[in-house]
């Protein structure tokens, strides 16, 4: 899940590659995955279509157990918002989507209120309180 991701643990990313236009999805899952190696496009094997995914520097260590890199990969599900409007996530998001206009190297993402589906409550109104736009 998103909010599992530690900032230490993506402290070597150089860069994120998009497979596709962002600007079209209000989220994107995200998971740390055990991958063989720093560089290139990782084999994906979850349903759904892989969207993303970082690069890390050559000062990332692979973990001394398995020789792998913990690298973060940005997906979306057959059931998502992107594929079904009116779905389940309609008016949410899962536990680990992230807007992904708020990711970028080093940095986890969060929710917003686009991510989220929908304007915010009118509590939060009252209060004067907004997710990041």
């Amino acid at each position: 899940m998103s909010s599992l991701i530690s900032v230490d643990e993506i402290s070597h990313e150089t860069e994120l590659i998009w497979l596709e236009d962002i600007a079209t999805l209000d989220y994107v899952r995200q998971s740390l995955d055990r991958l063989p190696t720093r560089q290139g496009r990782p084999a994906y094997h979850r349903d759904g279509r892989m969207v993303g995914y970082a690069l890390l520097g050559p000062q990332a260590k692979p973990s001394r157990a398995s020789g792998t890199f913990r690298r973060r990969v940005f997906w979306v599900l057959p059931h998502d918002r992107d594929a079904e409007p009116d779905g389940l996530y309609a008016k949410s998001a899962p536990a680990e989507a992230v807007d992904p206009r708020t990711l970028e190297p080093r940095v986890k993402g969060y929710k917003t209120e686009r991510s989220g589906g929908g304007p915010p409550s009118t509590a939060m109104r009252e209060l004067g309180i907004t997710h990041p736009l």
